[in-house]
């Protein structure tokens, strides 16, 4: 069970080199889908069915979403790979919190964006990707 976000990222690039070996990352993110999470824990185990756990990763090619294990947090099969170069367009609304930020990405086949919610253990990270991917780093609050 992978525990260190260390561990985390080199399970995504192992995956990533699986897909596309040629391809590095640059930065990895571990997102809860849904509303806030405090909303999502307040109401329990039943919010919990309806939240998706994900790896998204910026390479020098794309941005790549991973489903990842609730349990093991361990990246599992591959969501969707997005060219780079048109990801920009689809992140929206970053918001940068204390303890849960949040991002807004145009998944394809979805009617409107998605949440992501990042926790503050990759807020480091989260500030990484989206300078790597929209070309602007993230406005602290």
């Amino acid at each position: 069970m992978a525990i260190r976000k260390s561990t985390m990222q080199e399970q995504v690039a192992e995956a990533i080199a699986q897909i596309n070996p040629g391809d590095r990352p640059i930065a990895t993110i571990h997102t809860v889908t849904g509303p806030s999470p405090w909303l999502t824990n307040a109401i329990g185990i039943i919010a919990q069915a309806f939240v998706k756990y994900y790896f998204v990763t910026v390479t020098e090619q794309a941005v790549v979403f991973h489903k990842a294990g609730r349990m093991s947090a361990r990246p599992k099969e591959l969501v969707v790979a997005i060219p780079r170069h048109e990801a920009a367009a689809l992140v929206s609304d970053v918001k940068r919190k204390p303890l849960w930020s949040s991002l807004k990405f145009q998944l394809p086949g979805e009617a409107k964006p998605t949440r992501l919610n990042v926790a503050r253990y990759w807020r480091p990270e989260l500030d990484q990707w989206v300078a790597a991917v929209t070309g602007t780093p993230v406005a602290t609050s």
